[in-house]
């Protein structure tokens, strides 16, 4: 698969572009700007009051800008964190060295880059550990009631709808805690419509520059 080099978005910060997906891993509008709106702030911000060890499930891994804004948050709030990203076409070092998000967000580059080689759970700082799972969301089993946020990050529904069904969100819903959440920031009508079929019950909220609405939605259970 192949992928061209990194573009500046209009924060400063890189994305990349998925030749087969037709898409950026990120918003063209500012990468970090994105990531921070949808899934920190609607996120993690969103969990209170937070437990012990915050578990993180992210569908779509990419770049790791989500886990790299997340130990962030972790380690500014104090937050133990446990995350799990899944991503079934792992990005290559020559592909992530250049990017620029280190930088922007005052990392050491060597941490950022060990992100992307944890198959294992390791450690990465004081209140963040990662794992990263090299397989499809669809062979992805997870135990019931274990994670408290959902960042479900995939390519749109347009590029890959099989992502995007009634028994995928089913999966995840049974995956979440009571009242958990998953955000995402598609607000297509299908999409909401198989949230809802699934069990969550949903919430638009403002976008991001160059993003009108998102989702974010609570596995009600009784």
């Amino acid at each position: 698969m192949k992928k061209t080099a990194p573009i500046e978005t209009r924060d400063g910060s890189h994305t990349l572009f998925n030749e087969k997906a037709g898409e950026h891993y990120h918003s063209v509008f500012g990468a970090v700007q994105e990531s921070e709106h949808i899934f920190i702030r609607a996120g993690l911000d969103a969990c209170h009051p937070a437990p012990e060890t915050l578990q993180v499930l992210e569908i779509g891994f990419g770049t790791g800008l989500n886990a790299l804004l997340s130990m962030q948050w972790a380690e500014k709030h104090g937050q133990s964190i446990r995350y799990l990203g899944l991503e079934a076409f792992p990005l290559s070092q020559k592909q992530l060295e250049p990017l620029n998000y280190p930088d922007m967000l005052s990392t050491d580059k060597s941490l950022f880059m060990k992100m992307h080689d944890s198959p294992v759970v390791r450690q990465l700082s004081l209140h963040f550990a990662l794992q990263v799972l090299h397989e499809k969301f669809q062979d992805f089993s997870a135990d019931n009631s274990t994670f408290h946020v959902v960042f479900f990050d995939a390519f749109s529904p347009d590029s890959q709808p099989e992502m995007w069904t009634v028994e995928g969100f089913r999966k995840l819903y049974n995956a979440l805690v009571p009242d958990g959440i998953l955000v995402t920031y598609s607000c297509k009508g299908d999409v909401k419509r198989a949230l809802k079929a699934a069990g969550f019950s949903l919430e638009k909220l403002p976008g991001p520059p160059g993003k009108r609405e998102f989702l974010r939605a609570f596995a009600v259970k009784k």
